[in-house]
């Protein structure tokens, strides 16, 4: 008896210890980045990353907290309430005015979703790490251009301050991203103290969106010869449209659907085309100059049933560079004669199998023919 006591008490345990393991899983599945490197970084700088955490289930799912295990990095949640498909942020901010030297810490998130009423819970970790430089300085941190109108160029200086070698150099600034460009030009080299101020354009033909793009600081330091300096902002755009994406909904095979969205802009300006890149759309529009024009969008459901995504793209009077485009959605539904075939072919099947089982050609409580509800089974969480 005291043998069987144990066993149970074992396997008792057993589940209960492989319950955090299990959320730990569900939570984990929402994150398809775990671990960031922000590398080598200067004193000063501002270094920020995002994970991503994207809803992959049927249920609601909520990011509620999350909790760093070093001060050399705060947290925070961006779009915390996640429907199916949705996506929100943890928010890893590396403190490199406080701290310098090597340094990592362990993101903590909490997650949960309602089960019909019970609150479940689950847990994952994060990492993040880096190498906060004390000898290169930035101030500011990093280049932010703030809602910059399209068409219009932007700079913004900044100071790099470097304390040790006399001969230390910044050779070259490189970067992936043509929306700007950068001037360098040294300021003080003494007593093993060099500065440069850092020049950064926004180049007016940068197109509209938000950007985060890094400069690379290449230097001559042979052990961290690569700096980042990170430059974001938004440029925004002088056309616009609303709504965007275009939800057209369910549509029936053969069947049209109609809805409007308007297209903004600053200036008066004449709708030259709109074109889609596949066929089954049509559009309506005006030939005016003006600010503000209504575009009727017509989809004609022609196609094979499922999901239609296609880009609509808008072209303006004011040059290409002021082209937008917008994205419409819609799915396309078997025709009603379709439905009601495929129904009437499921009755048949069903009293078949029901005169099979009166003949005493089907077992009904065996491995024949069985008629009965199903559903699919509720995914986890």
């Amino acid at each position: 008896m005291r043998q069987l006591w144990s066993i149970v008490v074992a396997f008792s345990l057993s589940l209960l210890s492989a319950g955090p393991c299990l959320a730990e899983a569900w939570v984990a599945k929402m994150f398809p980045e775990q671990e960031y490197d922000f590398g080598v970084v200067a004193r000063g700088a501002d270094t920020v990353h995002r994970f991503e955490a994207k809803n992959v289930y049927k249920e609601n799912v909520r990011l509620v907290s999350v909790r760093s295990s070093c001060g050399c990095t705060s947290a925070s949640l961006e779009n915390k309430d996640l429907k199916t498909g949705e996506v929100g942020y943890v928010v890893a901010t590396f403190n490199t005015r406080t701290f310098t030297g090597l340094h990592g810490a362990t993101l903590t998130v909490e997650v949960e979703w309602n089960d019909n009423g019970t609150i479940r819970q689950g847990e994952t970790q994060l990492r993040v790490h880096g190498n906060i430089r004390g000898d290169v300085v930035f101030q500011p941190g990093a280049v932010r251009f703030q809602n910059v109108d399209q068409g219009n160029p932007a700079e913004q200086l900044v100071h790099v301050t470097y304390a040790g070698r006399s001969d230390w150099k910044i050779n070259d600034v490189r970067g992936t991203s043509r929306a700007f460009e950068v001037e360098l030009s040294e300021s003080q080299r003494s007593a093993g103290k060099v500065a440069y101020d850092l020049l950064v354009r926004l180049k007016d033909s940068a197109p509209s969106g938000y950007f985060n793009d890094p400069l690379i600081l290449v230097t001559n330091d042979e052990q961290y010869p690569r700096i980042p300096l990170y430059v974001s902002g938004r440029v925004i755009p002088e056309i616009s449209v609303a709504p965007e994406p275009l939800m057209l909904g369910d549509v029936a095979h053969g069947k049209q659907v109609s809805k409007k969205i308007v297209v903004r802009g600053k200036q008066p300006f004449r709708i030259v085309s709109v074109a889609c890149d596949s066929g089954g759309f049509q559009f309506r529009t005006d030939e005016a100059d003006s600010e503000r024009h209504v575009v009727e969008v017509v989809f004609d459901a022609q196609r094979d049933p499922g999901k239609v995504k296609e880009t609509i793209h808008i072209a303006t009077s004011l040059g290409d560079a002021y082209d937008t485009t917008l994205t419409a959605y819609a799915t396309v539904l078997p025709a009603p004669a379709d439905a009601a075939s495929s129904q009437t072919n499921q009755e048949a099947w069903v009293h078949s199998g029901e005169s099979l089982a009166n003949n005493g050609l089907v077992d009904r409580e065996g491995s024949g023919f069985r008629v009965q509800a199903s559903t699919l089974p509720k995914p986890e969480p």
